[in-house]
């Protein structure tokens, strides 16, 4: 289902980026790695690839900038192919309250976590359309079911994945494009945890935090299984049960 097939990962120099680059290309996926400022780490993860085997490269991009977008998946198409699965799990998370939140951060966190998925899918949906196949897979967080603690533009930006998620899946269906969000929540080695890692396992159910790699391995699961589609999958550790 993946062998062979070309995965755009934004956010792939990031902790859960890492994993997921690494286990794609472990499916025998060709990956490119986006990265915004990590040029060294981006590098790394493509030799780690492309040193066991497999075929990787990576692409600078700053998401914030709208024009942006277009520009990574042309980059990326030109060097590597069609792109056949966007991963977006690129994100902005500055912790916040709600009278700390000005229009500045409001907008930059959603330009990054909602506004970037949105451009990307649009340019690469008439391609996969052609194709008859493609996977999206929007990287989402317990924060867009619960709000979270990161703040009220974090919360939003992820709750707005989840519309985007069921406006999109119900119309592409037929065309064999599957499109989902995975919503984990407190990932160990990341940038993005809103507090004192010990502290926070203690908030949850299984008593520790999420590894990136378990992460990779349930958005694997997504994006083969090509029955699955308009779903926001939970991975927390048992911290928001539905």
């Amino acid at each position: 289902m993946l062998k062979g097939r070309v995965v755009l990962v934004t956010g792939g120099s990031g902790g859960i980026g890492a994993a997921l680059c690494r286990r794609l290309a472990r499916e025998g996926m060709t990956v490119a790695v986006h990265y915004r400022d990590l040029a060294e780490t981006a590098a790394s993860i493509v030799d780690d690839i492309t040193g066991a085997g497999g075929r990787a490269r990576a692409f600078p991009a700053d998401l914030l900038v709208p024009r942006a977008s277009d520009l990574l998946v042309d980059a990326v198409e030109r060097d590597l192919g069609p792109i056949d699965a966007l991963v977006a799990n690129h994100g902005l998370a500055h912790k916040a309250t709600f009278d700390e939140v000005d229009a500045g951060a409001w907008d930059e966190t959603l330009a990054i976590n909602l506004r970037a998925p949105f451009l990307l899918a649009r340019r690469v949906l008439p391609g996969m359309r052609d194709r008859g196949f493609g996977r999206i897979l929007f990287m989402s967080s317990v924060a867009g079911f619960t709000g979270g603690i990161v703040g009220p533009h974090y919360a939003a930006s992820k709750a707005g994945l989840h519309g985007l998620t069921h406006h999109l899946a119900a119309r592409v269906a037929e065309a064999g494009i599957t499109v989902n969000a995975l919503a984990p929540a407190l990932i160990e080695n990341t940038d993005m945890l809103p507090g004192d890692p010990g502290y926070l396992a203690k908030t949850i159910p299984i008593g520790r935090m999420g590894r990136p790699d378990e992460v990779a391995d349930v958005a694997v699961t997504i994006l083969r299984n090509e029955y699955l589609t308009n779903q926001v999958v939970s991975l927390d550790g048992g911290l928001h049960p539905r």
